[in-house]
């Protein structure tokens, strides 16, 4: 049994920061296409597990995963 099928549904807190950076993310971006407090923001959030890494021809690329914070 996993641990979301005995809590039903649970939320991920998140930053009003947070929230300004995943609304700004609507596509696949490259990670340095923001500015450094974005990126610090960012680091958070994939260790968050709402925002997902990807590396592509030695460019790092970053998307929106699809979990609602509360």
């Amino acid at each position: 049994m996993q641990i979301n099928e005995l809590l039903g549904s649970y939320r991920i807190a998140v930053t009003n920061e947070e929230q300004m950076v995943l609304d700004k993310m609507h596509k696949v971006a490259p990670f340095e296409m923001y500015d450094e407090r974005e990126q610090t923001i960012i680091e958070n959030l994939i260790r968050k597990s709402m925002v997902s890494k990807l590396v592509r021809n030695k460019q790092t690329l970053v998307i929106k995963n699809d979990f609602e914070p509360c």
